[in-house]
């Protein structure tokens, strides 16, 4: 079953700062902001939504189709994907661009800063769904160039391809009436606690109102786990303990793989968010978007030990 997955496939430059943000930010000088942090730690990642995405549910054993643009420097990335099984077929390289680049300042608190270089993704458009040859059983559009998400939405809907719409870090470039849009053709959307409170100001509509037009609304809370809004109910998923608290980049994009899997394999929405659940707490146990490791085994193994349940079966 191929899962297609739409979004960014970027460069991450991630750099931690071994203070608080909230020491050298004053809120009162907001206005005339000029603030410096120095960074001893850094490193280059994989990252982008889609491959991270990507990234957790071929470890699941899913099948993903990653639709993405990517600029002249994609070399070593494309190594990767072939290595880790990834298919390639719907990734189109742009030589006069660069692929995205996120640039990314984490605080002792797991706060962040991001600035994001678009770069080849913003011409993401030029992809389109009749390019898949093959029909997914089911579609996520993660943050990418704000007309190929509003195309892609309006290509799965009309193909008859549920899809997860997620805003991600393109909220800004949304306004209510296009959110709404986003809403009315989504068959679920996923959300952090942040941008679900963006998401009602914008719209006029409480949580409750867009899970009414919704299959299933998910907001994501961080270290207190999710709540999943389906069929009238709100189901609460618990957090899992992470092993360490190491880096929070990319953990909501290990929930949303896990997010996938179950929809695809028919689980129920408690299960379907406690295996979101576990794999953040295991992505966030490591430095980097996709560098947390398990066998389809293993996975089935920490599920029963983190939710004292088996193994869920569609």
């Amino acid at each position: 079953m191929s899962t297609l997955i739409c979004g960014s496939v970027a460069y991450d430059t991630i750099m931690v700062f071994q203070d608080q943000f909230k020491r050298h930010i004053l809120p009162e000088q907001i206005h005339m902001l000029s603030v410096s942090f120095l960074v001893p730690e850094m490193r280059r990642e994989f990252g982008g939504c889609a491959g991270n995405i990507a990234y957790s549910l071929k470890l699941l054993g899913g099948d993903p189709l990653v639709m993405a643009t990517v600029g002249s420097d994609f070399g070593p990335y494309a190594q990767r994907l072939d290595a880790l099984g990834i298919s390639r077929a719907y990734l189109r390289e742009l030589p006069e661009q660069y692929t995205a680049q996120c640039f990314v300042t984490t605080d002792l608190d797991d706060n962040q800063i991001a600035a994001f270089h678009p770069g080849a993704m913003g011409l993401a458009h030029l992809n389109r769904l009749e390019q898949v040859s093959e029909k997914p059983v089911l579609a996520i559009i993660g943050p990418d160039s704000k007309q190929a998400m509003i195309e892609r939405a309006e290509q799965l809907a009309a193909a008859g391809i549920p899809f997860i719409f997620d805003l991600g870090q393109a909220f800004p470039l949304f306004d209510g009436d296009e959110l709404r849009h986003m809403i009315e053709l989504a068959t679920y959307l996923a959300a952090n606690d942040y941008e679900a409170e963006i998401i009602t100001q914008r719209t006029g509509l409480s949580l409750e109102a867009i899970a009414a037009q919704l299959k299933a609304l998910i907001v994501t809370r961080g270290a207190e786990g999710a709540h999943i809004y389906a069929d009238g109910v709100m189901h609460e998923i618990p957090p899992v303990k992470a092993a360490a608290v190491l880096d929070p980049t990319g953990c909501g994009d290990a929930f949303r793989a896990g997010l996938l899997y179950g929809i695809a394999n028919g689980w129920d929405w408690p299960s379907t968010g406690r295996l979101g659940s576990l794999l953040g707490s295991m992505k966030i146990a490591q430095r980097g978007a996709q560098n947390h490791s398990f066998t389809q085994a293993s996975i089935a193994t920490d599920y029963q030990a983190a939710f004292g349940m088996p193994w869920p079966q569609a």
